[in-house]
């Protein structure tokens, strides 16, 4: 992967594999305004092709990732409920170090997700 200080992956935790063909869109917040700044779909391993946030436009502030789980899930085969329980999984999070590596994983499951700071 090329040098990049904002990754993500999602592993779907109810199959026990990658979580592939997930879109995830990437915004920066200042205050109430939302600027989208990237868009990624999840490949074979449950991660980006490249950072999301590359270190030519990786910047300290409050960004916000929105995982479309609802499209994924229903191509993997759980039932549609309407509205489905989980569909835009929205996470906020705020960069304090440009030269750290930022890394937000999401563990999902059809009625449940996690998150942390990984590595």
């Amino acid at each position: 992967m090329p040098e990049g200080y904002l990754t993500t992956h999602v592993l779907d935790t109810a199959r026990g594999c990658p979580a592939e063909g997930l879109r995830i869109l990437l915004f920066r917040v200042s205050g109430n305004s939302h600027r989208k700044i990237a868009e990624a779909v999840t490949n074979a391993d449950g991660r980006t092709d490249a950072p999301i946030l590359g270190k030519d436009k990786f910047e300290a502030g409050v960004y916000e990732l929105i995982f479309e789980a609802g499209p994924y899930l229903t191509a993997s085969g759980v039932a549609p409920e309407e509205p489905r329980f989980l569909d835009s999984i929205p996470i906020r999070f705020g960069i304090s170090d440009s030269e750290s590596h930022y890394h937000v994983p999401l563990l999902l499951s059809p009625f449940g997700y996690s998150t942390y700071r990984g590595s």
